[in-house]
């Protein structure tokens, strides 16, 4: 019978196995390719101190292609607790040196567990993948590992935020579990993302596309909009992790942290009466009006290289976290399109999930016209806003700093579709189109006529400029609530923030809505 003396040596010797599981050796072969090792990725992202770990000895119950020969501790994930900025979360690290981090049973029930106390405890989740896919040598075992893994994502949604951070190769079955999640961070050159790999499209389609190409962080976060933030390397990855999770609360039962804050509410952004041209076919870029609001200029955009016409980020007003959303008359004249529309919908649907405030600046034209839109979709994905619109019913503040036309007007979080404050600047256009378009339809016959016509159009769209192009009549009606020089937008908007503050809204009885998918 063994002693004390040699049980407790025996857990040192097995503890240290589970630290390096495949050796140190394989540890030295991700730095070498510019990677952390899974633990070190936990021990950097946490505070200091404060990762409890689970199920360290765990390890793969297969006999078959003879993975009775290796047994590794851990079984390839290192999962846990921990806090950071002193907030608990619980948080799983795929290793890619056992089996290429391939997805096991053992390996599979080790994330549902932390996933299971994430959603018992109300505590954030955040997952580190670095995996080839299904383990091959289990089998179906595995695949209903990863479809547990799905489960538990489906049912944490909307009720604690949870983070993928994409730090190697993810295959298969690994992407799936990340696009359930509200976030990705991907890391350039180490990090893919894809279904099926470079050699069976080659198989099957006769394509040749290499890895950072077909899936790569650059790919993902400028072409398919799978990627929300890219990382220059790890350490980067952890600062952004860091900067994203301060601005979320813990579960959807509590409010973001709220910051002290020594930059004045009521503090007037002078240059913001400047910002919008005299033209109204100028352009000019959303993000002054932004980061003159917001606290310290301090503005987190997600997806920022994806869909650019639009622009969402979180920032922070008076110390609260806001979720801001806006047209980027920059890009595309700020018009909507199919990619906008979803990018948008889904980010007005996380904060609503999770009791965030929304502030929207609109200056839009309307949607963008064209065959490649309507075959694409684009009534269905503009109903995907106007839908997360219309649904949210966290406090919705809304400034028309230019172009308001159309049914564009309608879904950027207008009076109708429940705004509580809707503030315009005194450059604001709201009408159903332009005052060109809106010319040519109503005056045809007019201009036809005249033996100038040129200059029978110029007069016409002067007078309707005059007319309609402004916020005035919308303010006569009620959709306006008031028209406020663009200098004083951060106090406007901070003094309705705080008005709104306890708002509630009654929801009816319903399983779900069915938004239009």
């Amino acid at each position: 019978m063994k002693t004390r003396a040699e049980k407790y040596a025996e857990l040192r010797a097995k503890g240290e196995q589970a630290a390096f599981p495949a050796g140190p050796e394989a540890v030295a072969k991700q730095h070498e390719r510019g990677k952390r090792s899974a633990r070190e990725r936990v021990q950097a992202l946490v505070d200091d101190g404060s990762f409890v770990e689970l199920d360290r000895f765990v390890v793969h119950r297969t006999n078959a292609f003879g993975l009775d020969e290796k047994e590794f501790l851990g079984d390839g994930v290192v999962t846990g607790r921990a806090t950071l900025d002193g907030r608990q979360i619980f948080l799983f690290s795929q290793d890619f040196t056992v089996l290429g981090g391939s997805l096991g049973e053992a390996f599979a029930e080790k994330i549902c567990k932390a996933m299971d106390l994430a959603l018992r405890t109300g505590c954030p989740l955040i997952g580190i993948n670095d995996s080839g896919g299904a383990r091959i040598q289990e089998g179906v075992v595995s695949l209903g590992g990863y479809a547990e893994i799905f489960w538990r994502n489906v049912q944490a949604s909307g009720v604690i935020p949870q983070i993928s951070l994409i730090a190697g190769p993810c295959a298969g079955g690994a992407v799936y579990s990340p696009a359930i999640t509200d976030f990705i961070l991907m890391t350039e050159k180490i990090s893919q993302m894809f279904i099926t790999g470079p050699e069976i499209i080659r198989t099957v389609t006769g394509e040749e596309v290499s890895f950072e190409e077909l899936g790569g962080a650059a790919t993902h976060a400028t072409r398919s909009g799978v990627a929300h933030l890219v990382a220059t390397d790890e350490q980067n990855l952890v600062e952004l992790t860091r900067a994203l999770f301060s601005f979320l609360p813990q579960n959807n039962r509590e409010t973001a942290p709220r910051f002290d804050c020594d930059d004045d509410p009521r503090r007037v952004a002078s240059a913001l009466d400047d910002v919008v041209p005299d033209s109204p076919n100028k352009p000019y870029d959303m993000h002054e009006v932004v980061e003159a609001v917001v606290d310290y200029g301090d503005f987190l955009e997600i997806a920022p290289l994806y869909a650019q016409n639009i622009l969402c980020g979180f920032g922070r007003i008076d110390g609260e976290t806001v979720g801001i959303v806006g047209n980027q008359p920059s890009v595309l004249a700020g018009v909507l399109d199919t990619r906008s529309s979803v990018k948008a919908a889904r980010f007005v649907r996380f904060c609503d999930a999770f009791n965030i405030p929304l502030v929207t600046f609109v200056d839009v034209p309307g949607f963008l016209p064209g065959t490649d839109q309507e075959y694409g979709g684009i009534i269905l994905h503009g109903a995907k806003l106007l839908y997360a619109y219309a649904e949210a019913t966290v406090p919705k503040i809304t400034v028309i700093t230019r172009k308001a036309y159309g049914g564009a007007y309608d879904v950027m979080a207008s009076k109708h579709i429940r705004a509580d404050v809707n503030l315009a600047w005194p450059t604001a256009e709201i009408a159903v189109m332009g005052a060109e378009g809106a010319v040519k339809t109503i005056f045809r016959r007019e201009i036809a006529a005249a033996s100038d016509k040129d200059a029978k159009m110029q007069e016409l769209v002067d007078e309707y400029t005059e007319r309609f192009a402004n916020p005035y009549i919308a303010a006569q009606r009620g959709y306006v609530d008031d028209v406020i020089e663009a200098s004083r937008t951060r106090s406007a908007l901070s003094t309705a923030l705080a008005m709104l503050r306890n708002k509630r809204v009654p929801r009816p009885e319903r399983k779900h809505g069915n938004i239009p998918l």
